[in-house]
């Protein structure tokens, strides 16, 4: 929290962070490559589409 001067700067960072970091977290650990990589695909391809 060192850098944020505000709270609510800080809450603002945190929300988006938050849902990004849970559309590319596939936990590797619990899937096979092969479909831990198509998944990472499709995240990746919908997050294109996101930020257009």
């Amino acid at each position: 929290m060192a850098r944020f001067r505000d709270i609510k700067t800080l809450q603002k960072f945190a929300s988006a962070h938050a849902s990004i970091h849970n559309h590319f977290n596939q936990d590797r650990h619990l899937n096979r490559r092969d479909i831990f990589k198509q998944n990472r695909s499709a995240a990746l391809a919908e997050w294109r589409k996101l930020a257009v």
